[in-house]
């Protein structure tokens, strides 16, 4: 791994010849790779929602819910951030009188409502944000029932810090703040390959290196933003779809994408201004 400083190299210019002699080492490894056909266990896929609306919590976020189901009982990994809500009871394993019966699940429930304090303390009352309350979200209890729908219905597998190695498969909670950018920059860097973003308020939204389908959570607002919304979940207001049946359609697009399919943020090469990492602690 090349890891140093431009002060330890010798200056700005040495220090890029040096990464790229490096790549280019890299590049007979690259080309010696080549496509193959793998299970659905090896897709870890991120869920976000952002500019969400009244609508959030009743269309896209649990029909992402149900394909984040659908992609946990093939063996692979959902992971959902932005300190969604209060998760003890999905990790409830083993016979009752306690969470979780003692065990790991306990202790993955322990640091859970250690890390939503945390977050509790740290927004002190900033929720929801201008944009939620004109999406039609009056309280954070809103926002947050509507948010933890994205993560399905399938036992907790583990609880991790911001960008920390997601290696547990299974529905994964990553502490991580509600902001879009720095949340989705920490669960790509925890191993996302597929991101899912619902919106109800047209976020256009790419994270490179990692391909981003985004959900409209109404038909008003995929019609109108045709070009940046990827799949219609207002057809369950509408009536023309069920949860199960969208998440179905969401499983098989999170597959088509991951085998190479573009999405729309792709297209625009919305994705490169989205690294944000969360700068924890004090800056000044």
């Amino acid at each position: 791994m090349f890891a140093s400083t431009i002060q330890e190299i010798g200056g700005t210019k040495k220090t890029v010849a040096a990464g790229v002699e490096r790549l280019t080492e890299m590049l007979p490894v690259a080309d010696a790779a080549r496509r193959t056909r793998v299970s659905a266990g090896h897709l870890i896929l991120g869920t976000n929602c952002g500019g969400s609306d009244s609508y959030s919590g009743l269309t896209a976020n649990p029909a992402l819910g149900n394909a984040v189901d659908r992609l946990v009982h093939n063996g692979g990994t959902g992971i959902v951030g932005e300190d969604a809500g209060d998760l003890r009871h999905r990790a409830h394993a083993g016979p009752p009188g306690g969470v979780g019966g003692g065990g790991p699940q306990a202790a993955g429930a322990d640091r859970l409502v250690a890390r939503l304090h945390r977050a509790q303390r740290r927004l002190d009352g900033q929720q929801p944000v201008p944009g939620n309350k004109a999406g039609g979200l009056t309280t954070i209890l809103e926002k947050s029932l509507g948010a933890v729908a994205k993560g399905g219905t399938t036992t907790l597998a583990d609880v991790v810090e911001y960008a920390a190695p997601v290696t547990t498969p299974g529905f994964v909670f990553m502490d991580t703040p509600g902001y879009d950018p720095v949340s989705v920059t920490g669960i790509v860097a925890g191993g996302a390959n597929v991101v899912c973003f619902t919106t109800g308020r047209g976020s256009a939204f790419g994270c490179a290196p990692v391909p981003s389908l985004k959900l409209a959570t109404n038909t008003p607002l995929y019609e109108h933003m045709s070009d940046d919304m990827d799949i219609n979940a207002g057809g369950i207001v509408d009536g023309t779809t069920t949860v199960e049946e969208l998440g179905a359609v969401i499983f098989d697009r999170v597959l088509a994408v991951a085998s190479g399919e573009p999405t729309k943020s792709e297209a625009m090469d919305y994705g490169e201004e989205e690294f944000v990492p969360w700068h924890l602690g004090t800056v000044m």
